[in-house]
């Protein structure tokens, strides 16, 4: 195997307990008019406030718009850019869940080269750089703050669309978990059981020739070096600090690990990309209105099994990040990886079946065949997947067998 190693990422990282109080001195160096993504309830927050004062103090006027909805519909970024054009910006901060991320990036992007924004869909379309962006996240699961993507959603189409391309990357991340200590449980569970598929799924994606060309062509580029590296750290620190996060939400050491994971596990699949439980996610959630980690959690398992024929020693690779200690057998470690991925979410309350998400036999065609029009996901993932393959890992995490499903997704 050819080296290779792909490492999009933020100019600069501030991590830590605190270190949101950097934020003004951060941003005076980038801009002097700041407009400010977040929500309602993040506008409400003394904290915010705590933020917005330093800001002032280092001489940054700021705009605030605090309307920002869950999966950014599109209409959304063209009225949060049209009435931040009278102030004139020249710095975009997002501060809130990956929505308000996803909207800050969205907002610069038109800010910076106009038009519409279903014209910059896909991959590389982002025509140069766009105004700096600081994200500071408020929850651990997006990654949001260090990927290449706006994940948005166009009343036009089923499915949740992406804005894909390296310009899209936060010139700065400030990850301070204390942000993160008001998260509630179930928030806390589906955000770091989507940075633990993000993870998975960014270690087992397909590996690529290693062209001089495929950095340049692919803003997700499969498999690599460099990414492995932080998806393995990732699947570590989560393992190690989720189900504590998830019992007591003032364990400040772990959120702190959740913060960490999240970020290692956006700088694994921002680079690699992510594959099947994602794709089969868009439709099911758009059928089921269930959010984004709840989804790909109740998946994952069972892809992870259709995976194995493909999969098996990566899965065993992931056993010791696990915590699952040395195993020999690659076949007993691998299948106690996958129990691990199982077992983790159901302690945390992630529905064990999709039948428990509201999801109905008579759905099991239409999920299958819609995920495939994700081409970029399916083509990512390790197995190769067709309608056949995609409509029995559905119909599998529809019924919630586990022990049948092993049988049955194994099977060429």
């Amino acid at each position: 195997m050819t080296s290779f190693g792909v490492l999009r990422s933020p100019r600069t990282v501030l991590f830590g307990s605190g270190q949101r109080a950097a934020l003004g001195w951060t941003a005076r160096s980038l801009g002097q008019r700041a407009l400010i993504c977040t929500d309602e309830r993040m506008a409400r927050d003394p904290l915010f406030h705590e933020m917005v004062e330093d800001l002032g103090r280092n001489g940054v006027a700021v705009h605030v718009y605090d309307g920002t909805m869950v999966d950014v519909p599109i209409g959304l970024i063209e009225t949060a850019a049209e009435a931040a054009k009278p102030f004139g910006p020249d710095l975009v901060i997002g501060i809130g869940g990956g929505s308000c991320l996803d909207l800050a990036k969205a907002v610069a992007l038109l800010l910076s080269h106009g038009g519409d924004v279903r014209g910059y869909y896909g991959e590389g379309k982002v025509p140069g750089p766009i105004l700096p962006v600081i994200a500071i996240p408020t929850t651990a699961g997006t990654g949001s703050e260090v990927t290449p993507v706006a994940v948005l959603s166009d009343p036009d189409r089923l499915l949740k669309v992406g804005v894909s391309s390296p310009y899209l990357v936060p010139t700065v991340a400030i990850c301070d978990a204390e942000l993160t200590l008001t998260c509630p449980r179930g928030l806390t569970a589906v955000s770091g059981s989507d940075a633990l598929t993000h993870a998975i799924e960014a270690y087992t994606a397909v590996r690529r020739p290693a062209t001089a060309q495929l950095a340049q062509t692919n803003v997700f580029v499969g498999k690599n070096d460099l990414s492995d590296q932080f998806a393995r750290e990732a699947v570590r620190v989560i393992f190690a600090n989720l189900r504590r996060a998830c019992e007591d939400g003032s364990d400040l050491a772990a959120r702190e690990g959740m913060m960490l994971g999240s970020l290692t596990a956006g700088l694994g699949f921002g680079n690699a990309g992510t594959a099947l439980a994602h794709a089969l996610q868009y439709p099911l959630g758009a059928l089921t209105h269930t959010s984004h980690g709840e989804g790909v959690a109740a998946l994952l398992p069972y892809v992870m099994e259709f995976n194995q024929p493909a999969a098996a020693s990566l899965y065993a690779e992931l056993a010791g990040p696990m915590g699952l200690g040395a195993m020999a057998d690659e076949a007993a470690a691998c299948d106690a990886a996958i129990d691990a991925v199982a077992s983790l979410f159901a302690d945390i309350g992630i529905p064990t079946s999709l039948g428990a998400m509201g999801l109905e036999a008579k759905d099991i065609d239409r999920v299958a065949s819609e995920s495939l029009h994700a081409a970029r996901l399916i083509n990512n993932n390790p197995r190769p997947v067709d309608a056949n393959g995609a409509r029995r890992v559905v119909a599998c995490a529809l019924a919630g067998d586990r022990a049948a499903a092993r049988k049955e997704l194994r099977a060429d």
